[in-house]
């Protein structure tokens, strides 16, 4: 498994990164541990969890997923050999059990930090990433940016200088910044510089075939500011694989057990699909390995943070990164863009 920089650390992270939200909700302790298992076997070396997870996020399952990380590597004794990225939530009132309602503040972060580290059974976090900006902005597809004063939105200085304070103790290693734009990665790393502290090193924001706005402005900043991706949702909640083409419902699977998932669903999204899918049949691989390898070998991309449900899903998710797609194919994948742009941003 290749691994990349993370950033300007020195942190090598395998280029396929383990995503845990199901765990708690879709997948048990038990099958988790066994994830975890094989995936540090085939040589991955990054997880990537957060305090709200599993997703859909509800008061009695909250930090289940962190919960069963702890308990694995109280198990195998496996923390030296995983670089672990986990969030902590930004303001929302959707997760009002999380600190009565999450904020970015120096007092919820110091908070939720501690809640992390003790339900990893760990003492230090490698990388720990702003689960979402609490200035209001465009994430989580929300797009027709509405500009707001927000007085009681918490200051980036007091976020970033809790930040630097909690690495200067150990408790974290780095941290990066997740659903964010352009403007926000900068003016972070701007007061950053100003006051001496360190940058962020990575950006967790969603990337696939569905959804590839990231190129429009935050890739160069990846790239020149040595933010690099941390992908998520590459098969845009499997969406990619077909499975839920002609109106498929397959068992178990996320869109038919959560109707609240529709960021990737719609008319325009399934004529999307549909072509990449014939693409890869054209090209003799499956949709899911497609659509993976395709986010893994970007340039601007530390790391693709792959998630399944069951074992069969792991290893082709995790062997998408022994293809690289020759130029001819990257062309077809274009020209499928180039025509249906961005569907699902």
């Amino acid at each position: 498994m290749q691994t990349r920089l993370l950033g300007n650390t020195q942190l090598q992270v395998s280029k396929i990164c383990l995503g845990t939200m199901t765990w708690g909700e879709q997948n048990t302790e038990a099958q988790a541990h066994e994830q975890m298992d094989y995936a540090l076997a085939q040589g991955i070396n990054f997880f990537d969890v957060a305090e709200m997870y599993p997703v859909p996020p509800k008061p009695d399952t909250q930090g289940s997923t962190e919960r069963y990380i702890g308990s694995w590597f109280k198990k195998t004794g496996n923390r030296s050999n995983v670089i672990l990225a986990t969030k902590v939530a930004g303001p929302a009132d959707w997760l009002l059990h999380v600190r009565g309602g999450p904020q970015l503040t120096r007092e919820h972060i110091f908070q939720a930090v501690e809640s992390s580290l003790e339900r990893l059974q760990t003492d230090y976090i490698d990388l720990y990433q702003l689960h979402w900006p609490a200035r209001k902005t465009n994430f989580f597809g929300q797009l027709g940016y509405d500009h707001q004063d927000e007085d009681d939105a918490t200051p980036l200085e007091e976020t970033l200088a809790a930040l630097n304070e909690l690495i200067q103790q150990g408790k974290i290693r780095h941290y990066g910044l997740s659903n964010e734009t352009a403007w926000g990665a900068m003016k972070v790393a701007q007061i950053a510089d100003a006051n001496g502290w360190p940058r962020p090193v990575s950006i967790q924001n969603p990337y696939n075939l569905l959804n590839r706005s990231y190129e429009v402005g935050l890739a160069e900043v990846s790239h020149r500011e040595q933010m690099g991706l941390l992908a998520y949702s590459p098969l845009a909640f499997g969406v990619l694989s077909g499975k839920y083409l002609n109106d498929q419902q397959p068992e178990n699977a996320r869109l038919t057990l959560f109707d609240r998932f529709t960021r990737y669903t719609g008319d325009v999204a399934q004529q999307a699909t549909r072509e990449y899918v014939e693409l890869a049949q054209e090209l003799g691989m499956s949709a899911a390995v497609m659509a993976q390898a395709f986010v893994t070998e970007r340039s601007f991309v530390t790391s693709n943070i792959i998630g399944a449900t069951n074992m069969d899903q792991l290893k082709e998710n995790i062997d998408s990164a022994q293809i690289i797609l020759d130029a001819e194919a990257v062309a077809k994948i274009d020209a499928i863009h180039a025509r249906i742009s961005n569907p699902c941003p």
